[in-house]
């Protein structure tokens, strides 16, 4: 049996998309992180002056908002581009700012309707590595291999923060802590859709592992599902 979906979910900051870039690269398969539609979201919601806490709104947003994602069209470390009406806003769209609401506007039921289709539509073409937070319960239950990371709130904070001083923007460690403590309350608790591990995921910590070890394992785990 050939795995043709793989589904990555974790809480924020856990490597998800690190991971999942490279195993898509190793497979040949699309790389898709979901939570860069829920970021641009919230990114085109502030900079309209759309109050991302007005579901009704931020949904309406959604739908007239063309967003566009695509293998990388500048080599400058992006792991693919995002485009919202036609504006490459793929840097944009990691910023503080959208750390700190991304989870409210995903926390909205009609937003995450709005953009599930898409998904979903995605999904259904196969070859395909899949990351976010609700890709094994929701988005593609069906997935060949399901892989939940984590890491502690502290380890991700760090991470986080070395991300952004690396690119040159200004970070506060501290800050970053707080919106990620923020961000696993809300993702968690929230009635669409909550962050949990799926039924049948393999959970792996990702605290003490290099992001070599973590492809090594889950290669490892590809290779079981697929009777290698």
């Amino acid at each position: 049996m050939k795995a043709s979906i793989i589904a990555i979910d974790g809480p924020a900051g856990s490597g998800k998309s690190a991971l999942g870039e490279l195993l898509a690269r190793r497979l040949g398969y699309l790389f898709f992180d979901t939570g860069v539609v829920y970021r641009t979201v919230t990114l085109i919601a502030q900079r309209r002056g759309v109050d991302v806490g007005d579901e009704a709104s931020v949904a309406q947003l959604a739908r007239e908002l063309s967003i566009s994602v695509v293998k990388p069209t500048v080599d400058d470390g992006r792991q693919y581009s995002v485009f919202a009406d036609g504006e490459d806003v793929t840097w944009q769209i990691f910023s503080p700012e959208v750390d700190g609401q991304v989870s409210v506007v995903s926390a909205h039921p009609e937003v995450r309707r709005v953009l599930l289709a898409q998904q979903r539509a995605i999904a259904r073409r196969g070859d395909v590595v899949m990351v976010g937070r609700d890709i094994g319960t929701v988005v593609a239950p069906e997935a060949d291999l399901k892989i939940y990371l984590d890491a502690s709130v502290e380890e991700r904070a760090q991470r986080r923060y070395l991300q952004a001083t690396s690119r040159g923007q200004e970070a506060d460690y501290d800050r970053i802590l707080v919106n990620l403590r923020d961000r696993d309350r809300i993702d968690s608790g929230r009635a669409a859709a909550p962050l949990r591990v799926a039924e049948g995921a393999i959970v792996i910590n990702t605290d003490d592992l290099s992001l070599q070890q973590e492809l090594d394992m889950v290669c490892a785990l590809l290779g079981r599902v697929e009777g290698r």
